[in-house]
């Protein structure tokens, strides 16, 4: 499902793929950390590693594949190959990557203003974002899907839980049973800010279409979540994929395989990064 980097680099698959899987089975939550890494670089800078990246998971793939392929594989084709290889490894559908991406050049804190859904958004601010990237409201729906094996802050929906109006504590879109489980997790989230509950509370590690039927419980667990279920835009989506997992693994394929490919830069538009947490011009 690849297409093959240069003959010289016959190894740069299976050592991503080595250096990911091993990290994935002891530490459960890679995979949904790796794919938000790969989905929020794409839709701010365009696949090409401009966040910068120093996770240990992706440096041993990098160290691993550089020492292999000195100057061939970039940073942003091992993430996304990281990326392809993790959502496989938990039950996933693959999906064709093209290869050959070149690393950005400059990485501006500025970018990501507004070109990354927000929890804080209102569904139609989520909606411009990605309609902004070409992708339609039912490639979104399917891209979200991915929320399966997510992870999110709890001062992220906090504030769905206690004091959510003058009228209720809690958003009365949540399902009783479950915001009163999120509500035990939660109670010593101010002493912890990096507390994380799992967006599929129930098979978190699985790619699956759980996500969907969930929403349709009231267990979205992040407002926009449970936006996609409560909107007429989104919903028939929500509920076909809840109803049909092999639809939603199709479409969040070819949804992958377009946002793998967004604003990509290629040769004469980037570098091939000796290490993926600098730029070369820093390493000389």
């Amino acid at each position: 499902h690849h297409q093959l980097l240069p003959k010289n680099c016959p190894k740069f698959f299976d050592i991503v793929r080595k250096a990911v899987t091993h990290k994935q089975l002891s530490t459960p939550t890679t995979a949904g950390a790796m794919l938000r890494l790969f989905f929020h670089n794409c839709m701010v800078g365009g696949c090409d590693t401009s966040i910068l990246v120093t996770s240990n998971t992706f440096n041993k793939a990098e160290r691993d594949a550089a020492l292999e392929c000195p100057g061939v594989a970039s940073c942003a084709d091992i993430l996304a190959v990281a990326a392809h290889d993790l959502i496989v490894a938990v039950g996933g559908p693959t999906f064709d990557l093209r290869l050959g991406r070149k690393d950005s050049l400059e990485s501006k804190a500025t970018d990501p203003e507004n070109q990354f859904p927000l929890p804080t958004m209102s569904l139609s601010e989520v909606i411009k974002i990605f309609t902004s990237k070409g992708f339609s409201i039912q490639e979104m729906v399917a891209l979200v899907g991915a929320h399966t094996i997510g992870l999110s802050h709890f001062n992220q929906f906090s504030h769905r839980l206690f004091n959510f109006n003058k009228n209720s504590e809690i958003d009365p879109a949540y399902n009783p049973d479950y915001a009163a489980g999120l509500k035990k997790l939660c109670q010593n989230y101010t002493k912890d800010p990096s507390m994380s509950a799992f967006n599929d509370a129930i098979t978190p590690t699985k790619f699956d279409n759980m996500y969907y039927k969930n929403l349709r419980k009231g267990m979205g667990l992040l407002v926009t979540d449970s936006a996609m279920f409560d909107d007429s835009r989104s919903r028939p989506f929500v509920d076909r994929y809840a109803d049909d997992e092999k639809k939603f693994f199709q479409d969040f394929a070819r949804a992958m395989e377009k946002l793998s490919v967004l604003q990509v830069k290629t040769e004469g538009k980037g570098e091939v990064r000796s290490r993926c947490d600098s730029f070369n011009t820093l390493n000389n």
